[in-house]
């Protein structure tokens, strides 16, 4: 295992803090929305679409924000107030989930905490360029997922705590569920701190006079850049599919093992294990890349995650959503540690923040797709196997694009 520098183990600590609200988004989110709405009357096919709705409405807004705001945060001095602002704006939306409102407001909360999560990525991922050398780009990304993985189960043992045993305390259902989101809010700001105290801007762009044109104007030469150096270009192609149809399988699990009939226990139990089997799967991928090449790994993971799909479909009973999260979770940190540093190695250094927003708008900001096509299938068929079915176009899609990108030179 590598030594981690101080500025290099703040930055892997934010992974550990913004991981519990994932893990928010994966189990307790979704089943809060679910009951809530199922209570409502909506049926348990519209409230996995209107679920798949809002988290496609996430990643439209960062799809436009991102590159604009990786922009401007190149420049010197903006990356990290910029970063805190969309850390704020998350951890509040994290917060005032627990207000007991309706299924409309509470989805509309969640966006808003979601876009910050995601706003917040662009910049953290544009960090690594700033916290780490080359040589050791591969295990430090590895090793902000592993630890977050990990770390990520302390709030959220402490949570399923709460909700299982709510009711023989006395708290009640209630008041468990607004201290599960309070904590989780909490435990996010709190390891958020020290990569605010200690992280300096080393690649940047200097100020120039007319910010707002100037960071336009350097926007359409990254565009530009991407098009023409087609190996970013087609990495980028292959990242849009593949990693799509990975934050998909993340946002929708819960809600799709829930309508094929998994109990609640099961489901946050299984996503716990999930978390700890990452933890030494993602060090183990980014140990790897000393022997195998990265690009391998990549290819290895992809091909994984369509056997998970395929898995899925026929999936009908608990020990199953239990075998299939320990699948994810061998693949999961791997090929998104991997994809960030593989990323890294391509661009250049002083417009991280820049290059990155774009990474944000083919991977995170384009996950609309799967979310959508879920969501759509699922609705239009009245069963969420025919979405999960189609997740595994998204996949093949990636694999034949990505070995395109390795076979380019430039």
């Amino acid at each position: 295992m590598i030594h981690l520098t101080r500025k290099e183990r703040d930055w892997v600590l934010y992974d550990v803090g913004n991981s519990a609200f994932v893990m928010l988004t994966a189990t307790v989110i979704p089943i809060c929305f679910k009951n809530v709405a199922e209570g409502m009357g909506m049926s348990a096919a519209d409230s996995t679409a209107y679920f798949s709705y809002a988290s496609s409405i996430v990643t439209i807004i960062s799809a436009v924000l991102a590159p604009i705001l990786g922009a401007v945060a190149d420049i010197r001095g903006f990356k990290k107030p910029v970063f805190a602002c969309f850390v704020v704006l998350g951890v509040l939306g994290c917060a005032m989930l627990s207000l007991p409102v309706g299924w409309l407001l509470f989805l509309g909360i969640y966006i808003v905490a979601k876009t910050g999560y995601q706003g917040s990525l662009t910049f953290y991922d544009s960090m690594l360029t700033d916290v780490t050398t080359e040589e050791k780009v591969d295990q430090v990304s590895a090793h902000g997922y592993a630890w977050g993985y990990i770390g990520s189960c302390i709030p959220f043992i402490i949570s399923i705590l709460l909700l299982l045993y709510a009711e023989p305390v006395g708290l009640g259902n209630e008041r468990a569920v607004m201290l599960v989101f309070l904590l989780n809010a909490l435990w996010w700001l709190a390891m958020t701190f020290p990569l605010l105290r200690s992280f300096e801007q080393i690649c940047y762009v200097e100020k120039k006079e007319h910010l707002i044109r100037e960071s336009f104007t350097r926007l359409y030469r990254v565009m530009r850049e991407i098009w023409k150096n087609k190996k970013m270009f087609w990495f980028l192609a292959a990242f849009f599919f593949y990693i799509d149809g990975v934050y998909t399988i993340i946002d929708m699990a819960t809600s799709y093992g829930k309508d094929v009939g998994i109990s609640d226990t099961d489901l946050m139990l299984a996503l716990l294990l999930m978390q700890v089997v990452a933890f030494p799967c993602s060090i183990l991928f980014g140990t790897l890349t000393r022997k195998m090449e990265g690009g391998k790994l990549i290819r290895i993971s992809i091909l994984g995650y369509l056997g998970v799909v395929l898995f899925a479909l026929q999936m009908t009973k608990a020990w199953e959503f239990w075998f299939l999260a320990v699948c994810v979770a061998v693949f999961q940190g791997g090929i998104q540690a991997l994809s960030r540093s593989y990323f890294t190695r391509i661009i250049p250094k002083n417009q991280s923040a820049e290059y990155f927003g774009f990474y944000d708008i083919f991977g995170k900001g384009a996950a609309f797709m799967g979310t959508l096509l879920l969501g759509a299938a699922t609705q239009l068929s009245g069963t969420s196997r025919t979405g999960i079915g189609l997740l595994s176009i998204l996949f093949i899609a990636g694999y034949m694009l990505f070995r395109k990108a390795e076979k380019t030179n430039q």
